[in-house]
């Protein structure tokens, strides 16, 4: 068979179109967005939110997002640096956490939308799969909807993105859901263990991991959860700790900003380095060219 030379003249790379700039980032998965984002059109302009849940190494992002032509907007939001306001001060990126962010956001959302006191969800957690309702009043409201949006994380078995998911369906949106991929579901049997969910919406992994460390090697035990022995926390402490804050954040949902300690625009001037006139600049000039004179005189002179 003969050599084919490839030429790639103009005429190929007029044909050659790049993909989508966040695809070439590996930022956007375009495949699912499409999917979460196309409203069907007899919705008649209705957005189609989304319960986008995000991880970063500090903290754990929920927000209600929609979108429309102009771009996404995010109807409300939640981070896990919030949670020390509700009294969990360790620990802000695990999955109970995570439960946390998601049940936080999901009544901030119902807040704001007016159905906090008609959607109220599951108030105490059984680790049972529970799908928000229609009530049964007439006249009233659905229930709000979402679709879970992942992004490029990994939907295996127990991950933390379904924590953010549980603690917002539990906080009475309706998400679409079942229970094949919480902590607890056996593949084979086909069920879940709803003991073991239960367990991991109020911190019980955490203590158990707590325990297990501390017998096999303390002094590794003593240097991972220094900052939870710096306040006094023990592995006893850790259902009591998630029982009162999410009871705290159904009696608040509410944002609060935190206090600046520092004026960030003086702190930013700080380290700016100011800009120079035009004289100043001649002057600086000025004083350069001497310098260079004054050092080739005294070449001269040697």
């Amino acid at each position: 068979m003969p050599f084919v030379k490839k030429v790639k003249s103009s005429a190929y790379f007029s044909r050659f179109q790049v993909k989508y700039r966040r695809r070439r980032e590996g930022k956007t998965d375009y495949y699912a967005r499409k999917r979460l984002v196309t409203q069907a059109k007899n919705k008649y302009n209705a957005p189609k939110y989304r319960l986008v849940v995000r991880f970063t190494n500090r903290e754990v992002l929920v927000q209600v997002v929609y979108a429309r032509l102009q771009g996404d907007f995010v109807l409300c939001a939640a981070r896990s640096k919030e949670l020390p306001r509700y009294g969990i001060n360790h620990g802000l990126t695990n999955w109970s956490a995570a439960y946390a962010t998601g049940l936080l956001c999901a009544r901030r959302a119902l807040t704001k939308l007016g159905l906090a006191d008609k959607y109220e969800g599951v108030t105490e957690p059984d680790g049972t799969l529970t799908l928000t309702e229609t009530l049964d009043e007439e006249d009233s409201p659905k229930p709000f909807r979402c679709y879970l949006d992942v992004g490029l994380k990994r939907t295996s078995t127990g991950s933390r993105v379904f924590g953010a998911l549980k603690g917002a369906s539990d906080g009475g949106i309706y998400i679409p859901h079942s229970s094949k991929r919480f902590p607890g579901y056996d593949a084979e049997s086909k069920e879940l263990d709803a003991e073991v969910l239960k367990k991991y919406i109020f911190g019980g992994h955490i203590a158990e991991y707590m325990e297990s460390l501390e017998e096999e090697d303390d002094e590794r035990f003593k240097k991972q959860f220094s900052t939870y022995l710096a306040d006094g926390v023990g592995s006893e402490d850790m259902e009591e700790i998630y029982t009162n804050a999410y009871a705290a954040i159904r009696e608040d949902p509410t944002f609060k900003p935190t206090e600046k300690t520092t004026d960030w625009k003086a702190e930013t001037k700080k380290h700016m380095t100011p800009k120079l006139t035009l004289e100043q600049r001649r002057a600086r000039i000025q004083e350069k060219i001497e310098a260079f004179q004054a050092g080739a005189n005294e070449e001269d002179e040697e």
